[in-house]
């Protein structure tokens, strides 16, 4: 007969088990481990003393409202000799008597959560389970330690912005270690529909990261569920903060939390993708933040962008467009429900664009399938595959009404970049995505994805080119010149028309108000002849006109009068902001930061937020501005000291340093 243990007292260990399963950034206080791995408690006796093969502690590990064996939210196991690292197990590891070492595993399959574990009839403890990518058997495991520590651990990462051209990079504080963040990232798992619908299924979904993250991918935006953020992208942020504020998703998720799971006001795509990020790394699953430049949002799944512009190269507003660059993310895991091959990076986008089987979501889906054209794969792979492949269409719209193709080249899906592990340097994963323009495994992707578009697409119109070319002086607050290069690669002299235009622009394509306009009617080259079309952009003009994301649509039409085809130049610009300086004063241990001179206007209301700081005076044209910031650091190692400057006419800019904080 077997006898059971009777406990009197326990002791977690949490310090010694959290630091073990590289959990204690999320303090010490409480339990809290990964699956598929061991931790130890401590039993103490209340009479008797262990004896093997003679005592007995039935356990029982329960996570949900419902828990159920058949679900696999319920586990009933005991002691065994030795812990087996494969299923629920648990084994004594101390020699005999009345103070003993329980070591305990759970199954690196068991679904993730907030776990109660009853000790026989004596004894109850309670811990959170997270994924395991360190384990061998989690479907999430990446044998990288230095990715690890990036995907995973890292809680600063810099997320890219801008043009493919010129690409800025945009720290941000994911945070996931911060005080309160995993019990909101679990509570962002318990307010999804399906949750709430059926509560015992969902707690066993969570056992697959395939199922989390797709749910993610639905409650990190609110258009059909109490989701994390609102999306705007047009006609201000009243009622609400703009998408530039945001230097973290910290901020962002206590305010959801707090307000009662309303949504915050406002995100746009690197806010939607940078919060799934923190939320994957709180639970175990290695995260990256993705931009994919010259980003196609295609509504209707023909892999084909239709644009239309009018007489003066101005965009006609439609559903279809070309984002400047859009976010999402990429989460490391198994695909055991796919054939073969696609294990690894898989694409998600938290942001609210197209449907997915009735709900604002999208991934995840293999990167390899998007790169091998296989579309028919889970989740949502023509839509992310257009994003990056598809092709452009443009239509000219006349005054009388009628139509005509425009010769234009437009590639999308470029420079798609992330962090690289370890350093702030941009890494090119556009390979990852896309076999190289032109190339035979290009066409034979295309034929696989039935692009035929693609394929079929004309050549550029070889008589008459056209580009444009941006002057280095091109700094918000300033005037400049951009230029429409026009080439005759004829044999015939060429009388042409040019238009050249430029406008306000928003990252996602929707148009402002016009920042400079040039018509000249009798354009003249000479056979294999160039001529360079000056445009000068004055911020008396275009400065009213910017959003918060500084950029301006060059578009330059020219026509040819002998042969009535239109060609078409568009490029988007962004304008260059000040550089913060942040300099740190190891000596007397303080922040030192500074505006450099790029602006040639006045600025007031001039705060640094880093701790907020006003400057009581205006900063005239050509002066630096300069603060002195005192603080104590909460954490030590490697962090991202971020510092944001906002003034009337400058606003959002921000700089940050690398800062290495001793314990």
């Amino acid at each position: 007969l077997c006898a059971a243990l009777d406990i009197d007292r326990l002791d977690l260990e949490c310090e010694y088990n959290n630091v073990e399963h590289r959990t204690d950034l999320n303090g010490i206080d409480r339990l809290i481990v990964r699956r598929g791995q061991q931790f130890s408690i401590r039993l103490y006796l209340r009479s008797g003393s262990y004896q093997p093969g003679v005592s007995a502690l039935d356990c029982v590990a329960e996570t949900g409202p419902q828990p159920s064996e058949q679900y696999g939210t319920k586990a009933a196991f005991g002691l065994t000799a030795d812990v087996n690292t494969s299923c629920w197990s648990a084994a004594i590891t101390s020699p005999p008597g009345d103070t003993l070492a329980l070591s305990i595993c759970s199954a690196p399959d068991a679904p993730i959560g907030r776990y109660s574990l009853s000790l026989g009839q004596s004894a109850r403890i309670e811990f959170i389970l997270l994924f395991n990518p360190w384990c061998p058997g989690d479907a999430v495991y990446m044998d990288n330690e230095r990715s690890l520590e990036e995907y995973v651990l890292s809680q600063d990462g810099i997320i890219f912005r801008g043009t493919y051209k010129y690409p800025i990079p945009l720290p941000w504080n994911f945070g996931q270690f911060e005080s309160g963040i995993l019990d909101i990232c679990l509570r962002t798992l318990d307010m999804n529909p399906k949750y709430l619908r059926n509560p015992g299924k969902d707690c066993s979904g969570r056992r697959n990261p395939i199922y989390v993250t797709r749910v993610l991918s639905a409650m990190i935006n609110c258009n059909d569920d109490k989701g994390v953020l609102l999306g705007k992208w047009t006609d201000g942020y009243e009622g609400g903060i703009s998408p530039m504020f945001w230097r973290g998703s910290v901020e962002i998720l206590r305010n959801w939390d707090t307000q009662a799971c309303q949504p915050v006001r406002y995100g746009q795509c690197w806010v939607f993708a940078a919060v799934a990020c923190t939320v994957s790394r709180a639970l175990g699953i290695p995260c990256r933040v993705i931009t994919n430049f010259a980003s196609a949002h295609d509504t209707n799944n023909n892999l084909v962008i239709e644009r239309y512009i009018n007489e003066n190269g101005d965009l006609v507003q439609s559903r279809e467009m070309i984002w400047n660059y859009h976010c999402w993310v990429e989460s490391w895991m198994t695909r055991p429900d796919l054939k073969s091959g696609f294990n690894g990076w898989q694409a998600s986008d938290p942001t609210p664009q197209e449907k997915s089987d009735g709900v604002y979501c999208c991934g995840p889906v293999p990167v390899k399938a998007i790169k091998e054209g296989e579309l028919l794969l889970k989740y949502d792979a023509p839509f992310v595959f257009a994003e990056v492949n598809a092709d452009v269409n443009t239509v000219m719209q006349k005054k009388d009404g009628s139509t005509s193709r425009v010769n234009t080249t437009t590639f999308v899906g470029q420079k798609i970049s992330t962090k690289s592990v370890g350093s702030d340097v941009r890494e090119d994963i556009t390979n990852l995505y896309k076999y190289p323009e032109g190339s035979d495994e290009e066409r034979e992707v295309f034929e696989k994805a039935n692009h035929r578009n693609k394929l079929l697409q004309q050549q550029q119109n070889q008589g008459l080119h056209i580009t444009i070319k941006v002057g280095t002086d091109a700094r918000k607050g300033c005037d400049f010149d951009v230029f429409a290069v026009v080439t005759n690669n004829t044999h015939s002299e060429k009388k042409c028309r040019l238009v050249f235009g430029s406008c306000a622009v928003s990252y996602s394509g929707y148009v402002g108000g016009n920042c400079g306009f040039k018509d000249l009617l009798n354009v003249e080259l000479a056979p294999g002849g160039e001529r360079k079309v000056p445009l000068r952009l004055n911020y008396s003009k275009y400065g009213g006109q910017l959003t918060d994301d500084s950029l301006i649509r060059l578009a330059a039409l020219l026509f040819d009068y002998s042969t009535r085809e239109p060609v078409l130049a568009v490029r988007n610009i962004v304008l260059t902001d000040p550089e913060i300086k942040v300099r740190v004063c190891t000596k007397a241990k303080r922040q030192q930061t500074s505006l450099k001179r790029l602006h040639e206007r006045f600025l007031k209301d001039v705060i640094f937020a880093c701790l907020p700081h006003r400057l009581d005076s205006c900063v005239a044209p050509g002066e630096d501005a300069k603060v002195k910031i005192y603080f104590t650091p909460t954490h030590s190692g490697m962090r991202k000291l971020v510092v944001d400057f906002d003034s009337n006419k400058l606003c959002h800019i921000k700089g940050f340093r690398n800062v290495i904080i001793g314990k």
